[in-house]
């Protein structure tokens, strides 16, 4: 038998499902831009919402939670991505075994959720280019062009100044469109 809580909604619940909560979809899709693993953008974007519980005093309601959220989650990010260079590699043992136990008939088939999730929305070319930008451009990218948060906003999810915002942008689509030229004339665009 399951019980009901009766117990009456705080503020900061309150706060939280009205204002942080509608963004899970977009912070999901920008912790898999990040680390293209479904495990990590689950975990990241669940660390995310711990913390912003956590620290909800420090959130002024009315202000943009969006940018709020995602700036603890990039935090999150970088700070995992830190401390995960500082490890050895790991082998799990399992993994081996279950890998040589595999089919033989299955072997060499890869299953990649990414060409589920961008399916008809974009080529793997385009998906290559972003893929192969620097952490840095890759994600002011995401941020401007994906999500569609302002200059800044921006600057002060990532804690750079507003200019470096701007010659980021520049250089990273200078980047995409360099190694999408070939590509851009294939599909039938012209300069």
């Amino acid at each position: 038998m399951t019980t009901v809580s009766t117990e009456p909604i705080t503020d900061k619940e309150q706060l939280f499902e009205d204002e942080l909560l509608p963004h899970a979809d977009a912070l999901y899709n920008f912790a898999y831009h990040l680390t293209y693993n479904e495990e990590d953008a689950n975990d990241l974007v669940q660390d995310t919402f711990m913390k912003a519980f956590r620290f909800i005093n420090s959130f002024d309601s009315g202000t943009n939670a969006k940018a709020w959220l995602f700036k603890i989650l990039k935090n999150g990010f970088i700070n995992e991505y830190r401390r995960k260079k500082k490890e050895p590699s790991k082998v799990d043992y399992e993994d081996i075994i279950a890998y040589q136990d595999a089919d033989e008939d299955k072997g060499g088939v890869a299953f990649d959720l990414r060409e589920d999730i961008f399916d008809g929305m974009m080529g793997d070319e385009i998906t290559i280019a972003l893929n192969s930008l620097p952490i840095d451009f890759k994600t002011v990218i995401l941020l401007c062009d994906i999500e569609g948060f302002t200059y800044e906003e921006i600057a002060k999810i990532i804690d750079i100044p507003i200019g470096t915002v701007r010659s980021r942008l520049h250089r990273a689509r200078n980047m995409l469109k360099e190694s999408l030229k070939e590509y851009a004339e294939k599909m039938g665009y012209k300069k």
